[in-house]
């Protein structure tokens, strides 16, 4: 196996950003500064008119950032040599790429028949920055991570919108208002974040998740562990899956707590796999009218039995919010975070306006889709 391989011929590489045809998605893979930089590495860079556009980041400051602006996505398609974007481009257009382009970004190809199609029929070189080795090394191309911070501190936002109550206690004349108590379940990123931002608002807060090595971090915001006496420690900082044993006895102690909670945030999951349902519909019954559940595992199946996929409802006086890419809605700062994950993967690819791959170097050849044989070249 070769150590590095040029796949270009050109005396600088071309990088393509497009605009994002997801329902919703407003945020770029590409900025003014990340533009300048990758510049810099010698490569042109080439963004279709519009595609900052939901972030904010008008044509101009590309063009002022050493970019070409063209209106045609099918000439940026044809002639770049990497394309980068948010969430991965629909498969007739995957199929328009040049032969053998690099395509990086959060792609999510596993369950997508076509676009698996699209990428083997045109040779193109997939890097999904989902599947980074969890590495100190990689947490600056961490996309799964940066994106997670952004939706924990919405979520957060959304329960304390839609709760029919303060979040922080309150001295009045008319009496004094006790703190709303909030629940964050799962403490990875994006349930510390939404510790964060509770105990920011004023509210009491909880934290739970199985693995007892999180009890330090959700003490060190603020935050309450919430024991329940089920321990599910995992592999590269990931929750395993629960027994059915262990999972009965977590349900019925949490069903009790529940009674208590005035706001919930559910963050669980296991990659890979269906989000793991933590919140029955019988908790959901057993909780205060005006209580509010808001499920950030919505995209995956939601933690919480009732929750519905992009839908808020209200069931026997309890809400339930399903929100979907709860990162776009933070569009500005979710953007500038994911270009620079995208930026410094990029930096592993590009030197010198040239494309190479050092197949040697992990963080390339485990991210790469479909996985690389080892006998490759």
């Amino acid at each position: 196996m070769s150590d590095r391989s040029s796949s270009t011929p050109e005396t600088a590489c071309t990088i393509g950003v497009l605009r994002e045809t997801a329902p919703g998605e407003r945020r770029v893979a590409a900025t003014p500064d990340t533009v300048r930089r990758l510049v810099a590495l010698g490569a042109r860079v080439q963004v279709q008119s519009g595609a900052g556009g939901g972030a904010h980041f008008p044509d101009a400051a590309y063009a002022d950032a050493g970019a070409s602006v063209i209106d045609d996505a099918e000439a940026i398609a044809q002639n770049a040599a990497v394309i980068l974007c948010v969430q991965a481009p629909d498969a007739s257009l995957l199929q328009r790429l040049r032969e053998g382009a690099v395509l990086v970004g959060h792609l999510a190809l596993g369950g997508d028949d076509a676009r698996g199609e699209a990428i083997a029929s045109r040779g193109i070189v997939a890097f999904p920055l989902e599947r980074l080795p969890r590495t100190t090394r990689a947490q600056a191309m961490d996309v799964l991570s940066s994106q997670a911070g952004m939706a924990g501190y919405k979520a957060v936002l959304i329960a304390a919108q839609l709760a029919p109550r303060f979040f922080p206690m309150l001295t009045t004349a008319a009496g004094t208002i006790r703190p709303s108590k909030v629940l964050v379940i799962g403490a990875g990123v994006a349930g510390l974040q939404a510790i964060a931002t509770a105990r920011r608002l004023g509210a009491q807060v909880e934290g739970f998740d199985v693995r007892p090595e999180t009890r330090e971090q959700i003490e060190s915001l603020g935050g309450r562990f919430l024991d329940l006496g089920v321990s599910a420690a995992g592999e590269g900082g990931y929750a395993r899956a629960l027994t059915d044993d262990e999972r009965a006895e977590q349900q019925r102690r949490l069903g009790e707590h529940l009674r208590g909670i005035d706001a919930i945030v559910t963050t669980a999951a296991v990659p890979g796999r269906p989000a793991p349902r933590i919140i029955t519909a019988a908790m959901v019954a057993g909780m205060r009218p005006g209580s509010v559940v808001v499920d950030l595992a919505a995209e995956t199946g939601g933690n919480c039995e009732l929750t519905r996929p992009g839908e808020t409802v209200e069931i026997d006086g309890v809400i339930v919010a399903g929100p979907l890419n709860l990162a776009s809605q933070g569009a500005v700062h979710a953007s500038e975070m994911f270009a620079r994950n995208v930026l410094n993967f990029v930096s592993l690819l590009v030197a010198d306006g040239r494309i190479a791959f050092d197949w040697n170097d992990e963080l390339l050849a485990k991210t790469v889709w479909p996985p690389r044989d080892a006998a490759s070249p």
